[in-house]
């Protein structure tokens, strides 16, 4: 982009015409280009949609319009960056058959990885703030913006399907897709729960670089990267938060031998996402919280193992086998919950005050 191209897109914003301004690339976002506009009284981020990974770019800005339609952020305690709109009184706009968003700037630091407990307590109670003040907002207003993006008996369904077009798996391969076949009760759970829990507004990609933190990392200063807010269960965004920030290794390590759940973590996720959602909560979604990191593990590691067996054509990989060790980390994570439930029961009957 050049300053010529930048120009021609701030002219559709009605206070910006003819502004004068500076720009740069701005952050390590992998899907949407991003840059940072500096005028004189402002900073905004302008951001380049790719649709080539979200396909509906008008069910989002559907659902971003709900958002600031229905609901007041200025209740919020940190900012909830919604994309401005033009001068047509659209938050996309077309230049140069590309889609842009602009975005008011948030300063602060982000983070790739929790230093302290703290900040696990501080993302987990920010998400679930964010729920509890869209809870009077009706979710089944909201479009998908990635079409059962959690919804596990589906992705179990795809495993299978692939499974059975699947040939020549060496033992080891064979291996991590029978323990995956096996998670069928953890299904049937998530079912029953997807009966029982209403529908809520969600932000289902909890991960920790999603939020903006204060500078001295004290406080949460914003919510970000709103891209799949739709309708969905408080446990994916707890679960989310249980899969990316509790577990001691990332997805993509094969530190087999050291990859768990840490406890402690899971405690301060728990305890602040709590705080966040127990005067709205139903108790159905409460215990729902109990399997959330299993179901969003497990969701992972199908759609990882399904690329595998599929050809790696969904997935980045940096090698032939990636997705599937990939599979294997979220296996042996899912199974270390598991194998936590006794311990992950006392937490949650301690910080909920239920017992059942």
């Amino acid at each position: 982009m050049n300053n010529e191209q930048i120009a021609a897109i701030l002219n559709q914003y009605d206070f910006l015409k003819g502004t004068a301004f500076s720009f740069k690339t701005f952050g390590s976002g992998l899907i949407h280009g991003t840059f940072l506009i500096e005028t004189p009284e402002s900073k905004f981020i302008l951001q380049e949609f790719n649709n080539s990974v979200f396909w509906y770019p008008e069910r989002i800005a559907h659902n971003h319009w709900i958002l600031g339609e229905k609901g007041n952020v200025d209740d919020l305690p940190f900012a909830l960056p919604l994309p401005r709109l033009n001068e047509s009184g659209d938050s996309l706009t077309k230049f140069e058959n590309k889609l842009f968003r602009l975005f008011d700037f948030v300063g602060g630091e982000t983070l790739q990885e929790i230093q302290k407990p703290k900040q696990a307590y501080l993302a987990a109670k920010a998400y679930g703030i964010f729920a509890s003040w869209a809870k009077d907002i009706d979710a089944h207003q909201m479009q998908e913006s990635i079409p059962r993006f959690h919804q596990l008996d589906w992705r179990f369904e795809n495993l299978e399907k692939a499974a059975k077009e699947a040939n020549r798996l060496s033992a080891e391969e064979q291996e991590v897709l029978n323990f995956y076949l096996l998670q069928k009760p953890l299904v049937e759970k998530y079912l029953e729960f997807q009966a029982s829990c209403p529908l809520r507004i969600t932000h289902n990609d909890t991960k920790i670089n999603n939020l903006i933190f204060s500078e001295d990392l004290e406080t949460v200063a914003a919510v970000i990267d709103l891209d799949t807010l739709m309708g969905g269960l408080l446990l994916y965004d707890f679960g989310d938060l249980v899969r990316t920030v509790a577990c001691s290794e990332v997805e993509t390590s094969q530190n087999w031998d050291h990859l768990n759940l840490r406890p402690a973590i899971f405690e301060e996720l728990l305890k602040g996402y709590w705080e966040g959602i127990s005067a709205m909560a139903s108790k159905q979604e409460a215990q729902s919280l109990l399997i959330a990191g299993e179901v969003m593990t497990c969701i992972m590691g199908l759609r990882f193992l399904t690329d595998h067996l599929q050809g790696n054509v969904y997935y980045k990989v940096q090698y032939p086998e990636q997705n599937f060790h990939r599979a294997k980390n979220q296996m042996i994570y899912l199974k270390n919950q598991q194998d936590h439930a006794e311990e992950i029961k006392s937490l949650w009957n301690k910080i909920t005050g239920i017992y059942n």
